[in-house]
């Protein structure tokens, strides 16, 4: 069973953002020059280094927690089953009750299904998720101390889920005091039994220079493991290194191979870059509509990057059929996110007070502040 959604995180990290505007630059069409638990794998999100590699790296992710947390689940009106006996927990050893019961926010059910088979079977699986439910106070009372030992029970036992989450504590110094020479041990061994996150989390460490000496190659590699292993964060991070010639020779359509990958796993950075690339027809065949189509799906998943650019190309009708409401919509919504843009607002202000007005109101209902 795969913890259900790692938090690629490492505490303490911090790294350079390769940012998706940053690699190419989509230059408007304006009058010039405008521009699990265990279980099933999820998506994976990315960890947070503490300095700024020599190397240009990756891009940073959100801050830590001690270990993966599941996604959300609507909690259902159901009673959890009772405990379980040991002959109805087993009768079906194919049928994983543990994960279903999880995965349904069933936690209180999990947790007695999970202990019956730690106790009965020695089930390193069953061992993870009962660390994974400690972490994260599902079911029972978070106490990292238990789900730091519940980990280490299936470490011992070969788990490589729990090799990962129990070195993502070590890190954070979550459950014990912060121990960043085994982490690296626990990244390294479930990286080699093929866990991917485990894979993309060494190669950052790899890359930050303070835990283990700065080997790029060496991060390559890691995250080339991870990115075959279908890591959406590895591909999008080892296409910078291709577009940068970074610890790999430099390959612009490699990297936009990687980032074709990474978008279509909803990696919103990926799909921002990519948007660019099919609209330069950097490195793939030029495809504008595709592009608008790819801007549109990352803006609607909040990147302000993609906003801005979205708005240029419906104020201008390239790509897409030309439509200045719209696109001063995602200009305003854009820039209330930070990523304003000067001339954006002095062409905002040659609207028509009507269709001023309508953008205005639609991206305060887009931000969520209609009638404020």
């Amino acid at each position: 069973m795969k913890l259900l959604r790692p938090i690629l995180l490492l505490a303490g990290l911090a790294m350079t953002m390769v940012g998706a505007s940053a690699q190419v630059s989509l230059t408007p069409p304006a009058a010039q020059p405008p521009a699990s638990p265990p279980g099933a794998a999820k998506k994976e999100t990315a960890p947070r280094q503490e300095a700024t590699p020599k190397q240009k790296a990756p891009p940073a992710a959100k801050q830590p927690t001690a270990s993966p947390k599941p996604a959300a689940s609507p909690k259902p009106a159901a009673t959890p089953t009772p405990f379980p006996s040991p002959a109805a927990t087993f009768e079906d050893p194919n049928a994983d009750l543990v994960y279903g019961a999880y995965q349904r926010g069933l936690y209180k059910t999990a947790f007695d299904l999970a202990t019956t088979r730690a106790q009965y079977n020695g089930d390193p699986k069953a061992m993870t998720m009962l660390g994974e439910l400690y972490a994260n106070g599902l079911g029972v009372k978070r106490d990292y101390a238990k789900a730091a030992d519940w980990y280490q029970r299936a470490v011992d036992a070969g788990d490589r889920e729990a090799m990962f989450a129990l070195a993502m504590m070590r890190l954070s110094g979550r459950g014990g005091n912060t121990n960043r020479e085994q982490a690296v041990k626990l990244l390294a061994s479930s990286a080699k039994l093929g866990n991917s996150k485990a894979a993309y989390n060494l190669a950052l460490l790899y890359l930050d220079g303070n835990t283990l000496p700065q080997d790029v190659r060496r991060a390559a590699e890691l995250l080339r493991a991870a990115a075959d292993a279908g890591n959406p964060e590895a591909q999008y991070a080892l296409a910078t290194f291709y577009k940068e010639g970074n610890g790999v020779p430099k390959d612009i359509e490699k990297a936009v191979r990687l980032l074709q990958a990474a978008s279509l796993a909803d990696n919103v950075d990926a799909e921002v870059e990519y948007a660019i690339a099919l609209f330069n027809g950097t490195g793939t065949p030029k495809n504008q509509p595709a592009a608008v189509a790819l801007l549109r799906k990352a803006a609607r998943q909040n990147s302000p990057v993609a906003q801005n650019r979205l708005a240029w190309l419906l104020i201008y009708g390239v790509g897409a059929p030309l439509d200045k409401v719209e696109g001063f919509k995602w200009h305003l919504v854009a820039k209330t996110a930070g990523k304003g843009d000067p001339k954006l607002d002095e062409l905002l202000s040659e609207l028509s007070p009507e269709e001023r007005a309508k953008a205005e109101a639609a991206a305060r209902k887009w931000t969520g502040t209609a009638g404020k």
